[in-house]
This record gives C-alpha cells, sequence and structure tokens, in this order.
C-alpha cells in the first residue's frame, strides 16, 4: 500500500520521465539485435555482422540481444541515475514502514470507521493498542475527510452516530474517547461481526 499509487509517485520523482526502465535504458545504449524471415531458408535468421563489433546483453525475458554501443561516460550516467533512484526507493519504503504505517499500512480511503476489538487483552496491551490508535489518528486520519470509531462490545460504543469531519477538535476529541475507554467490557460471540455491520451500514464509508 502506498500514500499515492505507485506510477503518481514515479512520476512526482522523474523515474519515468528519466527512462529509467531496463528496456528503456537499453534502448539508449545499444540497439537491439534484429531477426528477419528468410524466405529461401523458411525461417528467421539473425543478422551475423554485429557478432564480436559489441558487448552484448541478453534479456531474460524474452531471449532479446541487444547490441552495447554507449561510451563509459553515458553507462556512469545511467548508474549515476539509477544509484539515485534506488536511494528515493529506500525512503520511500523507510516512510511506509514507519510509525502508525508500519503497524496500519497507509489509509487512503478519505471516509472511514475504525472498529476496535480489543478482546480479552491485558491491560498493558490494551494501552498499547490505545497508543498505537492513538498514532494513527494524530498522523494519518487527521488528512483524511471524515471518520469514526466503533467498539465491539455486547453493547456496540460508537465515538460518533455518523461519520465525522475531521479537524484538529474532533481528531483530539476521538484521542479522548479513546483512553477514557473501560479495559473490560462485555463481549459477545457475534459483537466483532456486529460491529463491522455496523459500520457498513454508513453509506458515505468507503473503508
Amino acid at each position: 500500500q502506498s500514500l499515492v499509487s505507485s506510477s503518481k509517485w514515479l512520476q512526482r520523482y522523474g523515474l519515468k520521465r528519466n527512462k529509467l526502465s531496463l528496456s528503456q535504458i537499453l534502448s539508449q545504449i545499444g540497439f537491439q539485435h534484429r531477426k528477419d524471415y528468410v524466405t529461401t531458408l523458411g525461417k528467421p535468421v539473425a543478422s551475423r555482422y554485429a557478432d564480436g563489433l559489441f558487448p552484448q546483453y541478453k534479456r531474460a525475458q524474452d531471449g532479446s540481444v541487444y547490441n552495447l554501443t554507449a561510451k563509459k561516460e553515458l553507462i556512469l550516467h545511467f548508474v549515476d541515475c539509477l544509484m539515485g533512484a534506488i536511494e528515493l526507493y529506500k525512503q520511500r519504503m523507510e516512510w511506509l514502514t514507519s510509525e502508525s504505517r508500519h503497524v496500519f499500512g497507509v489509509i487512503q480511503e478519505q471516509c472511514i470507521v475504525i472498529v476496535l476489538d480489543f478482546g480479552t487483552a491485558a491491560p498493558t496491551e490494551f494501552d498499547l493498542c490505545r497508543d498505537a490508535l492513538s498514532m494513527v489518528l494524530v498522523e494519518q486520519v487527521i488528512q483524511i475527510a471524515r471518520f469514526n470509531l466503533i467498539r465491539a462490545a455486547q453493547s456496540l460504543m460508537k465515538w460518533q452516530q455518523k461519520c465525522t469531519p475531521v479537524s484538529e477538535h474532533t481528531v483530539k476529541s476521538a484521542v479522548t474517547w479513546l483512553w477514557k475507554l473501560d479495559h473490560m467490557t462485555a463481549v459477545s460471540h457475534t459483537s466483532s461481526a456486529e460491529a463491522l455491520l455496523e459500520a457498513m451500514g454508513d453509506e458515505a464509508v468507503s473503508s
């Protein structure tokens, strides 16, 4: 998952524009070794004039062969571009796996309900869950449009009746509500499903 789609992210950082896929690089540093159909032989035959003249690269994907003609300077240029792209991907992965994103992934939808099912968590686990939920509210939910919280229990507990517009005030209110929840509350074997159904009952909800 990602905050923006992969294609948009690639375009944002110029990775598509800089033509750094294998096919794009090969087309810029050489030319494809061609085959043509020879009628008298009744089969495709590859040209032989380039044999031994150029270094060659064979693509594992389709077996196509490229004759490499680029000078060392151009090769080094692509090395620098690729190293820069790798560094961007590393930064992206570090961001995607940091803080609340490490636990919840990246929230992309604009209207969500978070269903809380603490089960029989011990007090320390209960607090850890609330820490993580507080973090996702402050870091990610603050950037979307609408949200709500529902706790799975024998009697469902809802922060709001319907999804509420996001603001600093509503996020702070949700965090306060979260930390006022009792550690243990009566549950039933159907409480989780009922909470999910209740969340899905709000037509505005996308996730």
